[in-house]
């Protein structure tokens, strides 16, 4: 009984200890955060792109058939071809994912960049109120830290 309880107590230090707190809370952040950044490229910029390109840029039901069932008579569908168990080489939904990919990594260095820009520009301002040390107290300081030694 005592080292289940030793375990327990041990794991409990363990899952409360602030970086596994932060950690979760990170990952909870950032599947919200993903939800967000997808929709933007799906639902802003690939609709722009789209337009822009005169037509869809969606290539997932672009595919070779490489072997299909015998008797398959359906539509020429991925979705209804992998269902019948055709084999098949999907390069659309590749480069569709590529293409999202390449979307979402750009929507995100820019929104990096804008933060840092945002951190740094506060970083500045609480430089600039901070009081500033005169050299009477620098002088100070440095005899103090000297007859520390």
């Amino acid at each position: 009984m005592s080292q289940a309880r030793g375990f327990l107590k041990e794991f409990r230090a363990f899952a409360v200890r602030g970086n596994m707190v932060d950690l979760a809370i990170g990952v909870i952040v950032g599947a919200a955060f993903s939800k967000i950044v997808d929709s933007l490229v799906k639902d802003i910029i690939m609709p722009i792109v789209n337009f822009l390109v005169g037509g869809a840029m969606d290539f997932s039901n672009k595919f070779f058939v490489l072997s299909r069932p015998a008797d398959y008579a359906g539509p020429e569908t991925y979705a209804d071809l992998t269902k019948a168990g055709a084999t098949i080489f999907a390069w659309g939904n590749f480069v569709t994912i590529v293409i999202n990919f390449v979307l979402l990594a750009f929507v995100i260095f820019w929104m990096v960049k804008a933060i840092n820009t945002a951190r740094s520009k506060m970083d500045l301002e609480a430089e600039a109120a901070a009081p500033k040390v005169t050299e009477d107290v620098l002088l100070l300081r440095e005899i103090r830290d000297s007859l520390k030694k």
